[in-house]
């Protein structure tokens, strides 16, 4: 079973039998179905079906030359809205299935970010004709959390805002300029870099860490598509899954110039969500490839 069902208002499922029944009512009345061929004589079928607005579970698999459906996999997702980024992006399939992992690299973040890809069709379909690279996308990201806490946000003046906006313009513009080979943004970069160090060590010795750090990302664990993130709350609003009723807290953050939305599971999120608290968790990143028509 997934672990992250409960994101999505399936906190109570614990057995393989009550899984198998949520994957056979995905597959049999499902919401949205995308098929393409492999080559052979079967299928690749993705199968979803909703089960709140935006939020359900994709079931994978094949349909053979006898029109029987043989299950590969499952997973929950969540669509997110916009646009996160027009940056490139690079698509792997992983090993033991057919399922792929996006790769990004966003200038805002200063890391490389890894997700899930949740809409393989039109990849494979370009792989398949031999299209690739596709030129114009963009991407929508979206999270999962099974556990998270909110957090007051930072008191800020306008002028320290109206710095701190000016201080993102100018790194952005030295990132870019390093990315083209500039060897004097980089050592800039790394100064500013060393400058931050030090004085981060010595407020940390007389203030707390989260009111010095506002958002941060960060990779998680062993898994290269989950992170612990920092994020402030720009809007919020609470569903429910018209299956079992859980309620299911829906948010889109602000984390390190990156907007997203993330769903988590009313049981699982400690804190009231409001617009400007921050949300404090483990997250499973997703992302949905916007190709151009």
């Amino acid at each position: 079973m997934h672990k992250y069902l409960s994101a999505i208002g399936f906190s109570q499922i614990k057995s393989r039998k009550e899984y198998n029944k949520l994957i056979q009512l995905s597959v049999t009345d499902s919401t949205e179905r995308s098929y393409t061929s492999d080559g052979d004589d079967t299928m690749l079928a993705i199968l979803s079906k909703e089960f709140a607005p935006g939020l359900g579970l994709t079931v994978c698999g094949e349909y053979d030359e006898n029109n029987v459906f043989t299950y590969e996999y499952s997973y929950p997702y969540l669509r997110g809205s916009g646009i996160t980024t027009t940056e490139d992006i690079t698509i792997e399939r992983h090993a033991e299935k057919e399922s792929y992992a996006g790769v990004c690299d966003d200038i805002n973040m200063g890391i490389t970010l890894i997700f899930y890809i949740q809409n393989i069709i039109p990849y494979i379909r370009a792989k398949n004709t031999d299209t690739l690279p596709v030129k114009g996308t963009t991407l929508t990201l979206s999270a999962l959390s099974i556990c998270g806490n909110i957090m007051m946000p930072i008191k800020k003046s306008q002028k320290v805002k109206d710095r701190a906006d000016k201080k993102k313009i100018s790194r952005n513009r030295l990132m870019q300029a390093a990315r083209n080979g500039d060897e004097e943004a980089i050592e800039s970069l790394t100064l500013e870099d060393m400058d931050l160090y030090s004085t981060v060590t010595k407020r940390i010795q007389r203030e707390d860490i989260y009111t010095i750090v506002d958002t941060y990302f960060m990779p998680y664990g062993v898994e290269c598509d989950q992170y612990s993130i920092l994020g402030e709350i720009l809007e919020y609003e609470k569903i429910k899954n018209k299956i079992t009723n859980e309620e299911i807290f829906k948010m889109k953050l602000l984390c390190n110039e990156l907007v997203f939305d993330l769903c988590i599971n009313e049981k699982d999120l400690y804190g009231e969500p409001d617009i400007g608290r921050r949300f404090k968790g483990i997250i499973w990143l997703q992302g949905y490839v916007n190709y151009p028509q």
